[in-house]
């Protein structure tokens, strides 16, 4: 019994590092891009502020994945490991490619798959309230950082504030958006570590016969197990995909770094906070870069000169890739006599 049990907390520590990899560019590309922060010093303060965000903040993204799409009976060790590490697989080809990659979505996808298998499925919840929030929020993202571009960044660089090296150089420029990039990592934590905390928390309710008051307990254990690998993730893969994000996509100032980070994190946050929503911080990010960009160079250069198609296509391939793999995992282990529901 203990084997079995521990396997989804291995394959979790596998995810959450290919987590870490993947949500370090949301979190510090900006700072990176602006050269405010050295690339050795992310790490660690990306997996710090990742740990308190999913301490503070991470409860009801938790309870959505946990819970909210598969009747939370059906998390046993077997089905919370095929959906983990089908998630964690596709992650990993992302990863591979340089590309950052929506884990909630990966996730979701992942939780599906068995869901619909065992005609468990909460529709309502995904048709209703997290898809279409995946659309939603990144156009509002871009469309709220192209405002935020053309009235607020434009004038300031008409009067000379942009490239004035007084402001630039700035200490509390500096500190403004290394603030910022704190802020990103923290609502990564209330968000992304819910999607190997949740299924591990509702999985060990159900193993260990604990009772249902106890489940925030049990949560607050699983993500002390999680949340730290989030920093040896971004170790790994962090870098590669930093120069992705914060090099490639578009040269942006200091100035615009905060509102790119102000925009994606707050929309992230209020996704968590509010309804529990798990949604692509990501999406939001580029969305925000990509919103900046076209409100400097216009939509034809923004397209025409950044590598934007390759992140949309990886988009939709990841999250496939994730629900087909849980799909086939759990038909196999059904079929095969090894599955295990209580």
């Amino acid at each position: 019994m203990l084997i079995p049990f521990l396997i989804p907390f291995v394959i979790a520590i596998f995810l959450s590092i290919t987590m870490g990899g993947s949500g370090t560019a949301p979190a510090f590309s900006a700072a990176y891009g602006a050269n405010v922060i050295k690339k050795n010093l992310i790490p660690g303060l990306f997996g710090l502020m990742v740990f308190l965000g999913a301490i503070i903040g991470g409860k009801e993204t938790a309870k959505t994945i946990g819970k909210g799409l598969l009747s939370p009976e059906l998390m046993s060790f077997s089905i919370v490991s095929i959906i983990l590490l089908s998630v964690a697989f596709s992650l990993l080809i992302a990863n591979l490619f340089g590309i950052p990659q929506s884990t909630s979505q990966a996730t979701v996808m992942a939780v599906t798959a068995p869901a619909l298998y065992f005609d468990s499925l909460n529709s309502d919840k995904l048709l209703f309230e997290i898809i279409p929030t995946w659309f939603v929020m990144p156009l509002l993202s871009f469309a709220l950082a192209y405002m935020a571009g053309k009235y607020i960044y434009r004038p300031i660089r008409k009067r000379g504030y942009t490239i004035s090296k007084k402001i630039n150089n700035s200490y509390i420029l500096k500190g403004l958006i290394l603030a910022m990039s704190m802020y990103v990592a923290f609502s990564i934590g209330t968000n992304n570590v819910a999607n190997a905390a949740g299924p591990l928390s509702s999985m060990a309710c159900i193993e260990l016969n604990v009772a249902k008051n106890q489940y925030l307990q049990v949560l607050i254990l699983a993500t002390l197990i999680v949340a730290p690998s989030f920093s040896i993730g971004s170790s790994i893969f962090g870098d590669k995909i930093v120069q992705n994000t914060g090099k490639q996509i578009v040269l942006f100032g200091k100035i615009e770094a905060v509102i790119i980070a102000f925009i994606s994190a707050s929309l992230l946050l209020g996704a968590s906070l509010i309804k529990g929503i798990p949604t692509s911080l990501v999406q939001l990010n580029v969305g925000a870069i990509i919103g900046i960009g076209v409100a400097k160079l216009g939509f034809r250069n923004i397209f025409k000169k950044t590598e934007v198609d390759r992140f949309f296509i990886m988009w939709i391939i990841a999250p496939i890739i994730a629900f087909l793999l849980s799909l086939f995992f759990t038909y196999l282990i059904d079929h095969s006599g090894l599955l295990h529901i209580q």
